[in-house]
């Protein structure tokens, strides 16, 4: 379990430090804002959560 844990928080730092670069490239231009990025990494958060789930009820030994 510790070996898993370890692999998802790896993952979800790679994820978010490749987002943080999308993120701050998302200039200001005339019209509404655009939270694209703040965008992905929230659903990125929230589909890691989700799996994290469906793995503890499905796939995880008791």
């Amino acid at each position: 379990m510790k070996r898993i844990c370890t692999g998802i928080i790896t993952a979800t730092s790679t994820v978010l430090l490749a987002s943080v670069s999308y993120v701050l490239a998302n200039e200001p231009k005339e019209g509404p804002p655009d939270y694209s990025g703040v965008s992905a990494i929230y659903y990125t958060l929230i589909g890691l959560i989700l799996a994290y789930g469906v793995y503890d009820s499905f796939f995880k030994k008791l």
